[in-house]
């Protein structure tokens, strides 16, 4: 993916770096792959604000994406590849042998024309999703599922990825983008390559508006409210006292809040952060 600088033609434009979506094929979705989406603006079934800070933004299709790729054996080419405004990545739309469509996140690298597969024995090409006890060693992977059957969980993101260090037994062991050294079962599948969009990182909007075509509305920082509103709000002028921390009372820095008695924490041979 490029990025482009565009002319500060408008203040707006002035700091704005955009992508250039050269790699967008079509701007016309699979009509039968599409799902509405209810907007809540932060409301419960009340019409009480749960969620702050949220409502607006431009309306939205949901892209039904094919998380679990249980088609195994079918070959699938590449349609086109896809914006999707409900995730960073870009998603691609595949043609299976037998006349079905679906979507998937798209790797970088893959382009129109290219066969992709599933299932296991097949070769680890970038697209094609295997069990990880077909992955080689050292392998980089993305769309990696937790339990077998359940679908991909993890590295779904806009240029993530994970690599595959270590198998033993019935385990596999990753190494996650956050630095993460976890171990998963062997028969859990994972997709070959890294997610596409890996640029969206560097993306400025350039102006407070475009924040609020995604739905997103205007923050208010706790030390600017007041005392009943917030535990960092009031005092004279602009006096930021006590310690970072949530409108609950939760300090918002450096309070772990992950349970140790969870399933899945001896399952973790390396949490990554010191």
């Amino acid at each position: 993916m490029a990025l482009k600088k565009l002319r500060p033609t408008t203040p707006g434009q002035r700091f704005r770096v955009a992508p250039a979506f050269d790699e967008i094929t079509t701007s016309t979705p699979e009509k039968s792959l599409l799902a509405p989406i209810k907007k809540s603006g932060g409301r419960n079934d009340q019409g009480k604000m749960t969620m702050r800070y949220l409502g607006g933004g431009h309306k939205r299709k949901y892209r039904m994406i094919d998380f679990k790729r249980t088609k195994h054996g079918v070959p699938a080419t590449v349609k086109t590849i896809e914006y999707d405004p409900n995730r960073t990545a870009r998603i691609a739309l595949l043609n299976y042998a037998d006349g079905e469509k679906s979507y998937i996140i798209a790797p970088t690298g893959i382009q129109v024309g290219t066969v992709i597969v599933s299932g296991p024995g097949h070769a680890p090409e970038i697209g094609n999703c295997l069990p990880l006890s077909d992955i080689p060693l050292g392998t980089i992977i993305h769309n990696i599922e937790l339990q077998p059957g359940q679908g991909a969980v993890l590295a779904r993101s806009a240029g993530s990825y994970a690599q595959l260090v270590a198998r033993e037994g019935r385990y596999a062991t990753i190494k996650l983008p956050s630095g993460e050294l976890r171990m998963v079962l062997v028969n859990c599948y994972a997709t070959v390559g890294t997610v596409s969009n890996s640029d969206h990182m560097n993306v400025k909007l350039g102006k407070a508006g475009r924040n609020r075509w995604m739905g997103r509305r205007p923050r208010v920082r706790g030390v600017a409210m007041n005392p009943v509103d917030h535990p960092m709000g009031g005092g004279e002028g602009k006096s930021s006292g006590g310690h970072p921390r949530s409108r609950k009372g939760l300090y918002a820095k450096g309070l772990k809040t992950r349970n140790k008695n969870k399933h899945s924490e001896k399952l973790i041979v390396n949490r990554g952060k010191k």
